[in-house]
């Protein structure tokens, strides 16, 4: 996985050569029903950019990503840098601005999605695009592993889940993140938008799909594609 991690951080160097402004990270394979989706077993990450971040309610032009898949997930805010060992899901939050639900749309140059955990990492976390919701939420450690959310697809239920499904906690995610990224000399920075990782499986966008992720006692986040 360290050569896959290489050739992550050489397309990394690349689009921010040309310009590119990094916005935060993301994190994969955090839920079991995804790491067995694509035969994983543990979770990876990945860097998000200012334009991959889109406002609640947008729509994909078609082409936009790969073969899009829809992934509904907590979203962190840093209003601290966060880097270390053995980072506590307290140090997390104590880091955090607010949260924000959001919607990850995911997205593979590996045809069929037939890909391996090496794939994915070399691919940037299958990093697409992201949706950020509008309601901002001031995080606490029991809350976030009991938020319960529902996908739904044009209408019809595609997923549903709790905090608890991503490694437990969302927090523990985004330590997991900073721990992985301090092996590597990097951080989470101050102002960084961090994708925690799914709450239920993911679930293809086809062309003219409309999807929202509503997340209980908080606020909802849409997103479609077009024809």
């Amino acid at each position: 996985m360290l050569a896959a991690y290489e050739v992550q951080r050489a397309a990394v160097s690349l689009w921010r050569q040309q310009g590119r402004r990094v916005a935060g990270a993301k994190i994969g394979l955090t839920a079991k029903a995804v790491q067995e989706q694509l035969g994983v077993g543990e979770p990876d990450y990945g860097t998000l950019f200012a334009d991959m971040i889109l406002e609640n309610g947008a729509k994909v032009v078609r082409g936009a990503v790969m073969q899009p898949r829809i992934e509904a997930e907590i979203a962190f805010v840093m209003k601290e840098d966060l880097a270390g060992t053995k980072i506590s899901s307290e140090a997390v939050i104590a880091a955090t601005d607010y949260v924000v639900p959001a919607i990850d749309i995911c997205g593979s140059r590996i045809a069929g999605w037939d890909i391996k955990i090496e794939d994915t990492i070399a691919d940037n976390a299958s990093s697409g695009l992201v949706v950020a919701g509008d309601t901002r939420r001031k995080p606490a450690v029991d809350e976030m592993a009991g938020v319960s959310m529902a996908l739904r697809h044009n209408d019809a239920t595609a997923g549903e889940g709790r905090g608890s499904a991503c490694l437990g906690n969302p927090a523990i995610a985004v330590a997991w993140l900073a721990e992985a990224l301090t092996r590597f000399g990097g951080k989470l920075s101050a102002g960084d938008l961090v994708m925690s990782g799914a709450l239920s499986r993911m679930v293809p966008a086809e062309p003219g799909s409309r999807f929202s992720a509503e997340f209980a006692g908080w606020d909802s986040v849409e997103v479609t594609f077009a024809p």
